[in-house]
């Protein structure tokens, strides 16, 4: 048998400390705590639960004056910092109960600039207080479990009363001694009264949206909501009332699979355009996978248009999956171009919208200028029409739209059947644009169903940009292996991100390709999975290593690549001189052989594996997309 460890005396003394410290609300026993030497009260720190780190710091205003600890000496000024700062005792203990957001901790790093303005602000906004962002997320773990209890069809008592699970009140005193020693602490209404003050962004459910939970977050200062399955009046009454408590703060509101009403969203809209010299304003405004129940709207309900017309504030705007009509989603632009609205994302993905722009291409076709009688959406700067039905002729009318939108940098055009002829429409428009500045930094044109012969075309139009693209994606059209020889010449020309996913490359397609590659290119990441390349792909990618000394991210799923491929990649990464970081290889041949360690030891930056290679077996298997 092992020798069982006997704690020390300083460490069993830590423990009652702990467990005083959870139980009851000392203040003599923290100011003596206060006054440890820094190297105990470290040490004290890092033994400490959430809810123990919580009293103690509480107590510590009632207890010190900032301003009068001791300041005297190197070491006293070291502890009077020590004293002021625990973040990172929360930060590790977030880390510890959330493994999966350790990112936070992380420079935000995108994998592609197709992030949004509001991904990018709700992240840079996240890593501020870690105190805050712990019990936020603990009290949206309590929330959670709460609407799961309370959707069952034989709960009818009050919210406030029911149990959290001892599973959660474990996490925050790590020895149950909460459940024990008081019934409060195990009850819903404790922990939003104890932590709601915490809470900046939190998702309720429709069975939460009711008066008795605004009761119980009357102290949050809340500044984004997400609300789910909102369908009926008791629900918009009960967010109407939590959107009052926090009109102030609040400035993000997204709904997921809701059902409207004019009058219900005219309640709500009505309320988020409150005006006050304290309010911040709307800024992101989304509705997604939901319903309007009066789908014959003849013009958008007033709320609505008030909320997109009279204030600077509105930043983004999503109505994504909503089974809009065309004069519906014509009507919102209408309405933000009318009134210049600050507007710089618009989401409209995925309804079906056709024809929904025709008006601007006939009353533009007398004008000379081009400009007809519409104002600019000049703060519009990322547009998403992924999967709206557009046929060609809407990519035609687009083109006139887009000059009232002059500072456009994203534009998502995917999964829409706009074929070569639609592409074609566009690249007069980029033609135009070629000898002066062009701000457009994004294009997506995903499973378009576009032609060799018509991408040929665009590349050789975005080729003669005086500012090249920094991403583009036209994956998942059949193009064949001849693409390949404009591909290469592309990449040559200054893009930064390229996704050719399933294209139908072919070995053929990827030679091409590396025998046009003979100037140094600015690509970072690059997507050439499921393209069947065999060892030609391993060929190309080592060409590509030698050429773009910032590669840092390649995706080569699926292309049949056999063992000696790691060879041949395994020494152009070494030429690479510690750039890549990630080679994902999943899915190919190689994957379901034995491969030596030795083999792998070049994958590597900074002492770090850079592959990504699954152990199972891949001979040729036909991945997702294959009948």
């Amino acid at each position: 048998m092992g020798e069982i460890e006997v704690p020390s005396l300083v460490n069993l003394c830590i423990y009652s400390i702990r467990d005083e410290l959870i139980q009851v609300d000392d203040l003599n026993l923290s100011s003596v705590l206060y006054h440890l030497p820094t190297e105990l009260f470290d040490q004290l720190l890092s033994q400490l639960p959430p809810l123990a780190l919580q009293k103690l710091q509480q107590g510590k205003s009632d207890i010190l004056d900032d301003y009068e600890l001791l300041t005297d000496g190197v070491d006293n000024q070291r502890k009077r910092k020590r004293y002021l700062n625990f973040e990172e005792e929360w930060k590790n203990l977030y880390e510890a109960r959330w493994p999966a957001f350790g990112w936070r901790s992380k420079n935000f790093k995108s994998k592609s600039s197709a992030r949004s303005a509001n991904e990018k602000e709700v992240e840079c906004e996240s890593a501020n207080d870690w105190q805050q962002m712990y019990w936020e997320a603990h009290l949206q773990n309590c929330l959670d479990t709460t609407a799961e209890f309370a959707l069952f069809p034989s709960f009818h008592g009050r919210i406030s009363e029911m149990e959290v699970p001892e599973s959660i009140l474990n996490y925050i005193d790590h020895r149950g001694h909460i459940s024990r020693f008081t019934c409060d602490y195990s009850k819903f209404a404790y922990h939003c009264q104890q932590f709601g003050s915490y809470a900046r962004h939190l998702r309720l459910p429709n069975v939460l949206c009711v008066e008795e939970t605004c009761l119980l977050l009357r102290n949050a200062r809340l500044e984004s909501l997400e609300l789910q399955w909102i369908k009926s009046d008791e629900h918009v009454e009960g967010l109407c009332k939590l959107i009052s408590q926090n009109y102030r703060s609040l400035k993000s509101i997204k709904f997921m699979h809701c059902k409207f009403t004019v009058s219900s969203l005219d309640a709500i809209c009505d309320l988020l355009c409150m005006h006050s010299p304290q309010a911040l304003g709307m800024q992101h405004f989304s509705i997604k996978t939901s319903s309007f129940l009066e789908n014959n709207f003849q013009s958008l309900p007033a709320g609505l248009i008030s909320l997109l017309s009279s204030g600077r504030s509105l930043s983004s705007l999503c109505l994504s999956d909503n089974h809009l009509p065309r004069h519906f989603a014509r009507k919102v632009f209408d309405t933000l171009v009318d009134a210049s609205s600050s507007i710089t994302v618009l989401d409209l993905s995925e309804n079906n919208i056709a024809g929904w722009l025709s008006h601007f291409k006939y009353k533009n076709r007398s004008s000379t200028e081009s400009s007809g009688t519409y104002n600019s959406l000049k703060s519009l700067k990322e547009l998403n029409l992924r999967n709206c039905n557009l046929q060609m002729d809407d990519v035609d009318c687009l083109r006139y739209a887009l000059v009232h939108i002059p500072n456009l940098e994203q534009l998502d055009l995917s999964d829409n059947p706009i074929e070569t002829s639609g592409i074609r429409c566009l690249i007069p428009y980029f033609k135009e644009t070629s000898h002066k500045y062009f701000p457009l930094v994004e294009l997506k044109l995903e499973s378009c169903e576009l032609t060799c012969f018509g991408v040929c075309e665009l590349l050789e139009a975005l080729s003669s940009l005086r500012k090249p693209l920094n991403f583009l994606s036209i994956g998942g059209n059949s193009l064949g292996s001849e693409i390949g020889t404009a591909l290469g010449k592309f990449l040559c020309g200054g893009i930064q991100a390229l996704d050719i996913e399933d294209i139908g490359l072919g070995s053929s397609g990827f030679m091409r390709a590396g025998q046009e590659i003979v100037t140094e290119t600015k690509l970072h990441s690059i997507n050439i999975s499921k393209n069947r390349g065999g060892i030609e792909t391993a060929r190309f990618l080592s060409k590509l290593f030698s050429y773009a000394p910032d590669l840092s991210t390649v995706n080569a799923k699926y292309n049949f690549m056999p063992k000696e491929s790691l060879s041949i990649l395994s020494s152009a990464v070494k030429a690479a001189k510690g750039k890549l970081e990630h080679l994902d290889l999943r899915g190919n041949i190689m994957c379901g052989q034995q491969v030596h360690l030795s083999e792998l030891a070049e994958f590597q930056t900074n002492g770090f594996s850079i592959l990504e290679l699954s152990s199972s077996p891949a001979l040729n298997e036909p991945y997702d997309d294959d009948p």
